[in-house]
């Protein structure tokens, strides 16, 4: 005789709180690891050019291949989480990237990197889209706040610690470590998720993936920051330096650039009209065009896109400064640029405390108010005999905004969209600030070595018994190198290196005059955003009581 089957465990209101939060420690981790991907390699770059040899173009592939991989993918895979499972597919995308950070460690050349940096950029397109839908879909009222404000906390924060990471990395050990890292790393996360995090997804009959609509808008997403990044090297207009692939080289005299542009345009009209097309016979559609019905979501768009033009801007220009101008060595560049880390946590505190009392649509403009009082601020006080007594104070204010900005304008966007759209609305959101991010570096790297050739060609006139040929070469090679040749020159005239320091000064400055005036249409835009009490979330039901089974629509596995 068999006894009675026993009852199911009921999880405690304050057990599933604390599985939350700490489900949303090992989410943040996953954001930290790819975000901090994106700015490791900047300090390590020098270490790997002795090591592998590689090429000026190889340089700015390794720097630069992740980020066009990471922005192409971040919608399809957005919509491949709502179906296929947000926890699975984050697992995946840690798993991809760390095995991508091995062959990236070992690699012993320069192709092999820049083809591990792009399956590296394929993992992080699956975490960060998959992270963002995850906590839209587990948190609710002020606690969604605060969770966002941890999100946003860690990538702002993350931008930071990269190159304090790879600076300490490279300096005491090897280039390598800066991706071996990620293996450990990635091991804790899966752990951590798999424990902690439960499984979500659409509710209802599984969609299919729209395979067109995913094939047009990575074209359309590529070949923008492909044309973004390279412009400035291949020529917006005319061709200042011809793309070669194998043996055949490009034969016309107007650059790559405008054709790539007009790729970017037909395949971005192709998408709409066949999404569109899609969603007028009731088929499935990779974004959901309803969204933007919504105008917090529409608007909130709008202005990330903007708000990223110039938010991380500084951080292309300032290291090269600090450590071509003012002679600090990569770890100690780290240090310097751990003050807008510091900024950004602190500013997760200030978002938590504030968000039961303050609409997300004011703290967002908070954000972005202090981001324009940085970044001006460094914009003033930046000279060729500057300290970092008078950077840290303003990159920390910075840091600040970046942490209340980005945490509360992602719930902006989110905060109306279903939950059972999550993914394509964050992969929506996420993709806006990519391309908004690659848009900002393209100009703003522009602005940088335009201002310094100009500057730099206009002091050495003053040089006495400088050729004008000599001049050219100084001025190609300073700006070229990123000033990093601008030590050398030391040894050859002292003269020459002070007006390359003094040049490359008013280029960072400028850079960041340009950054602030980005920050200020952005602050622009959110003025389109309604505000709304910090607790009004009309789309949303009740949680359920303890022991209650949880609706398909946000779950499919145990409640967090």
């Amino acid at each position: 005789m068999t006894g009675p089957a026993p009852a199911p465990a009921v999880t405690s209101p304050a057990a599933a709180a604390r599985r939350r939060w700490f489900g949303l420690v090992f989410i943040s981790v996953a954001v930290a690891l790819i975000i901090v991907d994106s700015t490791i390699i900047n300090v390590a770059i020098p270490s790997i050019v002795d090591d592998l040899a590689i090429t000026s173009t190889q340089v700015q592939w390794v720097q630069e291949s992740y980020t066009l991989v990471f922005a192409a993918l971040l919608l399809v895979f957005g919509t491949l989480a709502d179906r296929f499972g947000r926890r699975r597919i984050l697992i995946l995308g840690v798993v991809v990237f760390a095995t991508a950070s091995v062959f990236a460690a070992f690699s012993q050349s320069g192709d092999l990197l820049i083809l591990a940096r792009l399956v590296q950029g394929v993992g992080g397109a699956m975490v960060l889209p998959t992270s963002l839908s995850i906590i839209n879909a587990t948190f609710r009222g002020r606690d969604r706040g605060i969770a966002f404000a941890i999100w946003g906390s860690t990538i702002g924060g993350m931008v930071a610690v990269g190159p304090l990471l790879g600076g300490w990395l490279t300096t005491y050990y090897s280039w390598r470590w800066a991706f071996g890292i990620n293996v450990p790393l990635g091991i804790v996360i899966i752990v951590g998720v798999l424990v902690f995090v439960a499984e979500s997804k659409d509710a209802g009959e599984p969609r299919r993936v729209d395979v067109v609509g995913a094939i047009l808008s990575v074209i359309a997403s590529a070949s923008l920051v492909f044309g973004l990044i390279e412009g400035r090297s291949y020529g917006w207009w005319l061709t200042n330096n011809a793309p070669t692939v194998g043996d055949w080289t490009w034969p016309y005299e107007v650059s790559i650039i405008p054709f790539v542009f007009l790729l970017t345009i037909l395949s971005g009209v192709a998408y709409v009209y066949w999404g569109l097309y899609r969603q007028r016979v009731g088929k499935t559609t990779l974004l959901a065009f309803s969204l933007f019905a919504i105008p917090s979501f529409r608007n909130g768009n709008i202005a990330a896109m903007i708000v990223s033009l110039g938010e991380f801007g500084i951080i292309l220009s300032l290291p090269l400064w600090l450590q071509n101008v003012l002679g600090y060595d990569a770890l100690q560049t780290g240090f310097v640029l751990l003050a807008l880390a510091m900024g950004s946590f602190v500013a997760s505190g200030l978002s938590g405390a504030f968000g039961n009392k303050t609409s997300p649509e004011t703290i967002v403009r908070m954000g972005i108010v202090a981001e324009i009082i940085g970044v001006t601020g460094l914009g003033l006080v930046i000279t060729a005999d500057a300290t970092w007594l008078v950077v840290v104070p303003f990159l920390f204010v910075y840091g600040m905004g970046v942490g209340l900005a980005t945490a509360q304008l992602t719930g902006v966007v989110l905060k109306d969209v279903p939950v059972s759209q999550s993914g394509q609305g964050s992969g929506t959101s996420s993709t806006a600030r990519q391309i908004g991010s690659a848009l900002g570096i393209a100009v703003l790297g522009t602005v940088l070595f335009t201002a310094v050739g100009a500057s730099l060609d206009e002091k050495l006139s003053s040089v006495p018994g400088l050729p004008a040929q000599t001049q050219t070469q100084i001025v190609d090679a300073v700006v070229d190198s990123a000033g990093s040749a601008i030590p050398a020159l030391e040894a050859q005239s002292p003269a020459v290196a002070d007006a390359a320091r003094e040049a490359f000064s008013d280029g960072t400055r400028y850079s960041a005059f340009a950054a602030a005036g980005f920050l200020v249409l952005g602050f622009l835009a959110t003025l389109r955003l309604s505000g709304t009490a910090p607790h009004h979330e009309p789309r949303e039901q009740p949680e359920p009581a303890p022991g209650a089974s949880v609706p398909a629509a946000r779950t499919s596995g145990e409640p967090l």
